[in-house]
C-alpha cells in the first residue's frame, strides 16, 4: 500500500486573509450562511476561505466588503496579498492543489504531460536536471494513492510522433501511456491534431476539488499561471468541449498509441 500523503502547509497569505474576513464578519454579527447566499457559494466554500484553504475571488471580496460595510478594507487586504496585483505566486501552491484534487484533466501541447512521463522521457525534456526529474516523478505518486484523483490525459496526437530522447525512450513512453490507460483511475484519450482548434493555444491542467470548486494551471512561455477566476474557467470549459469532441474514445486511443509505437518507434 502506498504511504499516506502528508498534507502540505497552508499559504500564509490565504490564512491571513481568511482570519481577517472571519473577524470582520463576526464583528458585524453576520453568519457564514449569509455570506454564502450573497456570493452564490456553499457554506463549506466560505468556511474554506476563512480557514485559508481556498482563495477568494475578487468578485467575492467586493460583495462581502460592501455587505460588511468595510469601506474597501477587505479589498485592499486582498490586493496587498496579491503580488503586483497577480495572484499566481502567492495564492496557489500547485503541487498542493494537485495532491488534494479529486479529479485532474491534463492537456499538453506537443509533449506528454508531466504526470504521465517515464523517467527517461522526463530526463530528456528537462535536459538532464536530476533534481527536476526527481520532483516530477515524486508528483506522479498521486496516481498510485488509494485516495488519489481520477485523471484524464488528453494527449496531443503530435506528441506521439515528436521525438524526445531516443527511439527507445519514445517506445517506452508510449507503452507507459498504454499501461496507464488500463488503470481504473486513469483515462487516456488522443486528441486528433488535424486543423486549428482552441487547444492549440496552451497546455493546461484543470483540478476539481472535493467541494467541486475548480482551479486551473496554465502554461505560458514565461511561467505557469494558476487561476480560479470564473471567466478563465469558463474559457477553459469551452476549450475542453472542443478538445473532447476531437478526442478518440479510450479504447480507440489505446489502439492508436499502440500502432504508433509499433510503426514509428520500433
Amino acid at each position: 500500500m502506498p504511504p499516506r500523503r502528508q498534507r502540505p502547509r497552508e499559504s500564509p497569505a490565504l490564512v491571513a486573509f481568511g482570519r481577517q474576513l472571519r473577524r470582520m464578519r463576526e464583528a458585524k454579527g453576520a453568519k457564514q450562511e449569509t455570506i454564502a447566499h450573497l456570493t452564490n457559494l456553499s457554506g463549506a466554500q466560505v468556511s474554506r476561505i476563512e480557514a485559508g484553504k481556498r482563495r477568494a475571488s475578487r468578485s467575492f471580496v467586493e460583495i462581502v466588503d460592501d455587505y460588511l460595510e468595510a469601506n474597501g478594507a477587505l479589498i485592499s487586504l486582498w490586493e496587498d496579498l496579491n503580488k503586483d496585483g497577480h495572484p499566481v505566486p502567492i495564492w496557489f501552491d500547485w503541487p498542493k492543489i494537485e495532491g488534494d484534487a479529486v479529479e485532474l484533466t491534463c492537456y499538453q501541447l506537443c509533449v506528454i504531460a508531466g504526470l504521465a512521463q517515464t523517467p527517461a522521457y522526463a530526463k530528456a525534456i528537462l535536459k538532464g536536471n536530476e533534481e527536476a526529474v526527481a520532483a516530477r516523478l515524486e508528483r506522479q505518486k498521486i496516481l498510485d494513492r488509494e485516495d488519489g484523483p481520477m485523471v484524464t490525459f488528453l494527449v496531443d496526437e503530435q506528441a506521439l510522433y515528436r521525438p524526445v530522447g531516443t527511439a527507445e525512450t519514445m517506445r517506452e513512453q508510449l507503452e507507459h501511456l498504454i499501461a496507464l490507460s488500463e488503470r481504473p483511475n486513469v483515462t487516456v484519450q488522443v486528441v486528433i491534431g488535424s486543423g486549428e482548434h482552441p487547444g492549440n493555444g496552451s497546455s493546461f491542467v484543470l483540478a476539481t476539488m472535493a467541494d467541486m470548486s475548480q482551479i486551473a494551471y496554465i502554461e505560458t512561455a514565461i511561467r505557469g499561471l494558476t487561476t480560479d477566476d470564473p471567466t478563465d474557467l469558463g474559457e477553459l470549459a469551452r476549450v475542453l468541449v472542443e478538445l473532447r469532441s476531437r478526442a478518440l474514445p479510450a479504447d480507440m486511443s489505446r489502439d492508436f498509441i499502440r500502432k504508433v509505437a509499433e510503426e514509428r518507434w520500433t
